[in-house]
């Protein structure tokens, strides 16, 4: 009789297995083919691109990735990008990681609040904050430079890093804490010497959304930067623009894959740490 039962249950949670491998597929397929789709037109002639019904077999072609990519200065927008997105999230992964500790631990009177209120400045719309601060560069005379551009996504970056890690730090015992101030560390060299060692993984994940947050960030790079400090979604935005002829497609759909792949690998790379952390902070949150 128990076998009559465990046979119908067996086959119920091997169907209940397929139903959600099989619907893991489908949405990775759904938000995974705009960027086939990305690379695929990058590497089609004009002509081939427009073609009805979309044709998958055609004569591959670099071109798009050579002229029109070198007219945008794509490797040095790139480079500007990297440099301004991987500041900022360095920056705000400190400023960020020290804010989230003191709300976490430090005995202040509506610690919560504070830190929602943090997160919701996160709502205000980036043209609110461009504004005023494209103002205050060009009275300053910092307009299109990297440490401006650096300062104005640490706006957004922080609140995200500060409520990220305060939760990662209220998993963590407090007894490890204690023990190092037992032991005569401040609260300070807790923080560096013990604290932020066991919570690699936690910074980890938070710098790689930070990066994230910042590569692909456009408001903002467009307000305050001009030729120096442009990033890569600006010349995507220019390109975009460039109505003369239209709007070449070819060229738009490379420059969004060279766009996308620094991310990938990137990704790849630090995809180990990444869902220690992820993993970490579901389990002890």
């Amino acid at each position: 009789m128990s076998a009559s039962i465990a046979a119908p249950q067996r086959r119920r949670r091997k169907i209940g297995r397929s139903v959600h491998i099989w619907s893991g597929v489908i949405i990775c397929a759904l938000f995974l083919f705009p960027v086939f789709w990305m690379v695929l037109t990058s590497l089609k002639k004009q002509r081939d691109i427009f073609t009805t019904p979309p044709t998958f077999f055609f004569d591959v072609t670099f071109q798009q990735y050579f002229a029109p990519l070198a007219n945008a200065d794509i490797p040095q927008r790139m480079l500007n990008t990297v440099i301004i997105a991987g500041g900022a999230s360095i920056i705000s992964l400190l400023v960020g990681s020290m804010a989230g500790y003191a709300l976490a631990r430090l005995k202040i009177r509506g610690a919560a609040t504070i830190g929602v209120l943090i997160l919701a400045s996160r709502g205000v719309p980036s043209i609110a904050l461009a504004v005023p601060l494209f103002i205050v560069a060009r009275n300053l005379g910092v307009l299109d430079q990297h440490l401006t551009l650096i300062l104005a996504y640490c706006t957004f970056m922080i609140p995200y890093v500060m409520w990220l890690m305060r939760g990662f730090f209220l998993s963590l015992p407090r007894e490890l804490e204690e023990a190092a101030m037992i032991d005569g560390c401040s609260r300070l060299g807790t923080f560096f010497r013990i604290i932020v060692p066991i919570s690699v993984p936690g910074l980890i994940s938070t710098f790689i959304f930070s990066l994230i947050l910042g590569w692909e960030e456009l408001l903002f790079a467009l307000v305050l930067t001009g030729k120096n400090a442009s990033t890569i979604p600006v010349a995507v935005l220019g390109m975009a623009a460039d109505t003369d002829n239209g709007a070449n497609w070819g060229a738009l759909a490379a420059a969004g894959t060279l766009t996308v792949i620094p991310m990938v690998l990137f990704a790849l790379l630090v995809q180990k740490w990444l869902i220690r952390g992820l993993a970490e902070g579901a389990t002890k949150g």
